[in-house]
């Protein structure tokens, strides 16, 4: 895997994979071009795990019609201002085993997602599951 980032004006970055994916970063305040790289980071994180999470549920043969994973994250108040917690909030929609549902995002969390293994060693990573009514699961 390989990967390069390009600065193109002021605080504009572009990162390039190698399969020539492309995302504009903005390390200006108001982020009028794209996430900043901490941002990018989270998304990354939820991206991850959302992969996991449908996965195991389609191979459970759950009717999964939405999800959503959000995460808030704390960063230390000083350079180089890592991520302290991170809480993920899953929002699932569908006809589903809420037993299921928590088994996926627990192997997401535990076993399969690389970004979630990798901030884990920095940062307490905790989560909650919504379902349709809204609340959170105990």
């Amino acid at each position: 895997m390989i990967a390069h980032s390009e600065w193109k004006q002021g605080e504009i970055y572009e990162g390039t994979a190698s399969h020539g994916n492309v995302i504009v970063f903005d390390a200006d305040a108001k982020r009028v071009h794209g996430p900043s790289p901490m941002e990018a980071v989270l998304m990354a994180l939820c991206s991850c795990s959302s992969v996991d999470v449908v996965s195991i549920l389609q191979k459970k043969r759950q009717s999964l019609t939405g999800l959503r994973v959000t995460a808030t994250a704390t960063q230390a108040p000083t350079p180089p201002r890592t991520f302290t917690h991170i809480k993920l909030t899953y929002a699932v929609r569908g006809q589903l085993s809420r037993k299921a549902v928590e088994d996926a995002v627990s192997l997401s969390k535990n076993k399969y997602c690389s970004v979630s293994k990798m901030l884990e060693k920095a940062a307490a990573i905790d989560f909650e599951i919504v379902y349709p009514d809204g609340e959170p699961e105990p």
